[in-house]
């Protein structure tokens, strides 16, 4: 009885590692991961940071595959139309996301669209000024522009950009004008800032730091809840009364809307075991962003938290795509 009891112990556990060994076996010979933007940008970096983690975690090859246009809505679309097999995926941000559905015709809602796997990175977005503008704080500052109206122009990387409606709320929330100044990105925009052809823009915290460190600008308040770790003595919008200011750049990863749900699952612990290592997290906090780990609930939860923001500045300013 021993030896039977035995023998059947050894094949239910051949059979359990049979199993295991069997849902271990990724669908995909090649996962395509696609960045909505040309090579270089933060959300390209962010897709080559968690690629080799992530081929490593599903067990077959990752590659990254830059699909710009149209403000990330080709790169996007792509995906949402792909086939829901796990075998192409999005590294996909705010804007792409949350914020273009309310200024384009799309052929996809990209919130309908897409299934959310989980957040890579989240960015504070910083108003800063030029040295030259004799404020010292937002509230300086939005008594000076008042005493001033139509003078002061903020620059943004373009129309429709977080940069962009972020200064389109906050002449809605102080009741100030200022003239918006689109670039074509957000380098020229701020170059122009650092200058002083114009007087005030938004910019994330990792990009812009460098630039404080040169006293050629001066930051006077984040977007994020909590102050930033790279910006301990920069208060927050909402510190400063200003509720509707909580928003961060945020990216994240996604796949085609009708993945099976076990699928998306096992994506969310791939990334979430890839964005625990350590030089991956070394990366994400030089870039300024917070820890915005989570699971793929917690991250539908999240953008559908997000969406009202965005929908309510784009009616409320008026603001049109470039």
């Amino acid at each position: 009885m021993r030896i039977l009891s035995t023998l059947a112990a050894c094949a239910a556990l051949a059979a359990a590692c049979g199993a295991a060994n069997a849902q271990a076996a990724y669908p995909c010979n090649t996962v395509k991961l696609v960045s909505p933007y040309p090579p270089g940008g933060t959300t390209d970096l962010l897709a080559r940071l968690i690629q080799p983690g992530l081929s490593k975690e599903l067990g077959t090859v990752v590659i990254v595959e830059n699909k710009a246009g149209a403000s990330s809505n080709i790169g996007t679309e792509q995906v949402a139309l792909a086939a829901p097999d796990g075998c192409t995926l999005l590294l996909g941000n705010n804007t792409g996301v949350a914020i273009n559905r309310n200024l384009y015709k799309l052929r996809v809602d990209p919130v309908k669209g897409l299934a959310p796997i989980g957040q890579v990175a989240s960015v504070p977005l910083v108003l800063y000024v030029n040295a030259n503008v004799p404020a010292q704080s937002l509230q300086q500052l939005v008594e000076l522009v008042k005493k001033n109206p139509g003078k002061f122009s903020y620059a943004s990387g373009g129309s429709g950009s977080p940069q962009h409606l972020m200064g389109e709320l906050l002449k809605l929330e102080q009741n100030i004008d200022v003239v918006h100044i689109p670039y074509k990105g957000q380098g020229p925009a701020m170059q122009d800032v650092v200058s002083g052809q114009v007087q005030m823009a938004f910019e994330t915290t990792s990009v812009i730091v460098p630039q404080l460190a040169s006293g050629r600008v001066r930051a006077l308040a984040t977007t994020s809840a909590q102050r930033a770790k790279s910006l301990p003595n920069v208060p927050t919008m909402k510190e400063l009364g200003m509720a509707d200011f909580v928003t961060e750049n945020w990216y994240g990863l996604f796949a085609p809307a009708k993945t099976p749900p076990a699928l998306v699952q096992r994506l969310g612990q791939a990334l979430d075991t890839v964005l625990d290592a350590k030089e991956v997290r070394a990366s994400l906090e030089k870039m300024g962003s917070t820890d915005s780990r989570g699971t793929p609930e917690s991250f539908t939860r999240f953008i559908a938290q997000e969406l009202p923001l965005w929908e309510s500045v784009v009616k409320r300013s008026g603001a049109k795509a470039d």
